[in-house]
């Protein structure tokens, strides 16, 4: 098991790029064609894009970025796009990538850890609690997660 940070390997971009966009559909392409393509020379700690590996095959993904599409811009980092192929769900896969995210947030600084979803039980499995709701551009709610990082 392996977890590629895309910035730490620029290589990796164009696979990181088409992997995003085929496991987040209901995302415009053009938000992690152009979020990815500018991490690797950002001059801060964010954005940070990572993909999952298993046997060099790609299993999973996540992100690292200041805002996650929601109304609560006074908080971030926020861990984005968790993603795991179904086949291969319920081996705490996502947990691997919430690491790493909280990881490098740590490591630039930041106190706190965010994430925005519906889904209810799963992220508080890994330490994430809920703080309340936030609410996206295109009118839906979500639960509104906080992690801190010791």
């Amino acid at each position: 098991m392996k977890i590629v940070s895309v910035r730490e390997n620029p290589d990796y971009k164009e696979k990181a790029i088409a992997y995003f966009q085929k496991s987040w559909e209901s995302v415009l392409p053009v938000i992690y064609e152009d979020s990815i393509t500018h991490c690797i020379n950002a001059r801060d700690s964010l954005p940070q894009w990572y993909l999952l590996e298993k046997n060099e095959a790609i299993i999973g993904c996540a992100g690292l970025i200041t805002n996650d599409f929601i109304s609560r811009g006074d908080l971030y980092p926020w861990v984005c796009a968790i993603f795991v192929e179904e086949a291969q769900r319920g081996n705490a896969f996502g947990s691997l990538l919430m690491e790493k995210a909280k990881t490098d947030a740590k490591n630039a600084g930041f106190h706190y850890l965010y994430l925005c979803t519906s889904h209810i039980g799963y992220y508080e499995k890994y330490g994430f609690t809920y703080i309340g709701q936030g609410y996206h551009p295109w009118g839906e709610a979500s639960r509104i997660y906080e992690i801190k990082l010791i």
